[in-house]
């Protein structure tokens, strides 16, 4: 019989042909005393090798390649991930090889000493030297402060995708697109516990960016006040009982 998997790493990625080998490899390699997981990539609607880089490390790796026929968006990449992990604990991080992967025993570690409490949900990481253009930094200083003070959610990055949760407190979230960056919020509105950790943060590898300062902007207000309202049309935590 083949040993269950607790944990699945999800990453959602488009158009990453050359960095999603590395990657995928990385992953592995900081995963090494894990009994059992699984890699998950999704592919949301690549037109370059991605998907057949990918395929190709299957013999090699503990992997799942799942694909979009066209682009859907980050949040709904990873949503498709996350409804396909077998592990009960599922991990986040960008396709691109910006966040580091030897970070992710951190988190688990963080996540599992936490476990005794139900209420925690998610563990993120903060990323503490961004190495992205100084607009882009600029832009999200800007972006989190505006964020952290209307939604009140404490916290500093939630641009970094890699981040440790319960695969059962996601699939409780609503889902809209763009919801990935308000998933700390939300993960709050559903009366989870949310902790941070500093996480290390890496140059591009190949390829460029898929997001640009100006087209952030433009959805960014509209997601915003879509999340007070969810916020304020919330009713409360409640634990039903079974009698």
């Amino acid at each position: 019989m083949p040993e269950a998997v607790e944990l699945s790493v999800v990453v959602p990625v488009k158009d990453e042909a050359g960095n999603v080998a590395p990657l995928a490899r990385e992953i592995a390699a900081a995963l090494k005393h894990e009994a059992a997981y699984e890699i998950v990539f999704v592919d949301d609607g690549s037109t370059d090798a991605t998907a057949a880089e990918l395929i190709a490390l299957k013999p090699e790796l503990p992997l799942r390649v799942l694909g979009h026929a066209h682009n859907l968006g980050q949040s709904r990449a990873i949503r498709t991930g996350v409804r396909a992990a077998k592990g009960v604990i599922v991990v986040t991080l960008d396709g691109d090889g910006q966040n580091d992967p030897a970070d992710i025993p951190k988190l688990l570690s963080l996540f599992r000493e936490s476990a005794a409490n139900p209420h925690l949900g998610m563990v993120a990481g903060e990323r503490a030297k961004r190495q992205d253009v100084w607009r882009k930094r600029a832009a999200s200083r800007l972006g989190n402060a505006i964020r952290r003070t209307l939604l009140n959610d404490t916290a500093k990055d939630t641009g970094c995708g890699l981040k440790v949760f319960r695969r059962e407190a996601f699939l409780a979230l609503p889902y809209f697109d763009h919801m990935h960056r308000y998933l700390i919020t939300l993960m709050l509105r559903e009366g989870y516990e949310v902790r941070f950790i500093p996480v290390n943060h890496r140059p591009r590898g190949t390829g460029r960016s898929k997001y640009g300062v100006l087209d952030r902007l433009a959805v960014g207000f509209s997601d915003l006040a879509g999340v007070i309202w969810l916020k304020r049309r919330h009713r409360g935590h409640d634990t039903p009982k079974e009698y």
